[in-house]
């Protein structure tokens, strides 16, 4: 892929914004309440596709090579053994699940990015909370249901993730309504 210099920038701001969305987070458990989830869908909003996840793709990698970009100022390859990893390679199929439905057709409207970014919630909790049981169970020794981890992987995010897809939807048909005009 020959990326432009615009969209190396441009992947590199939603891997900034990721980092620091880790960084805004609230400690509850196992997985931290962060703003990671917001920039993510965002990144597929406006980017699309492939630089959506293209950004969340280079901000895990950066996370795992030793760069302390991850939530609680963590990182390194140790991070693959902590319960909240799985969230993030949902990060990047996230990003690119919500840039093809958005970014599919050429009218874009606030119906389908909401849709998008309901379906990217989806995506995360979906490589998330599985890699989180497994990890609790096998790794860390504890035992916990499946029904367990979906209430503390899931359940109580879900207020706060819908929250956030309204507010990244809007923000995202305000950016592409703009974009849009400065195409014609």
């Amino acid at each position: 892929m020959k990326l432009s210099t615009k969209e190396m920038i441009l992947a590199s701001l939603f891997t900034a914004l990721t980092a620091i969305g880790a960084f805004l987070s609230i400690p509850i458990g196992d997985v931290p309440i962060t703003l990671q989830s917001m920039f993510v869908i965002l990144s597929g909003l406006i980017l699309g596709p492939k630089l959506g996840a293209l950004s969340q793709l280079v901000y895990v990698l950066l996370g795992l090579s030793g760069v302390r970009i991850f939530a609680g100022f963590s990182g390194g390859p140790q991070t693959i053994f902590k319960p909240s990893f799985g969230f993030l390679i949902g990060f990047i199929f996230a990003a690119y699940v919500v840039g093809k439905i958005v970014h599919h057709r050429n009218s874009i409207s606030l119906r389908r990015i909401f849709l998008a970014t309901l379906v990217g919630t989806i995506i995360i909790y979906l490589f998330g909370v599985p890699y989180m049981y497994i990890i609790l169970n096998n790794v860390m020794g504890k035992s916990v249901t499946f029904p367990i981890a979906l209430k503390t992987g899931c359940a109580i995010f879900l207020p706060g993730d819908i929250l956030k897809a309204i507010l990244s939807s809007l923000v995202a048909s305000k950016i592409l309504a703009r974009l849009r005009i400065e195409k014609i």
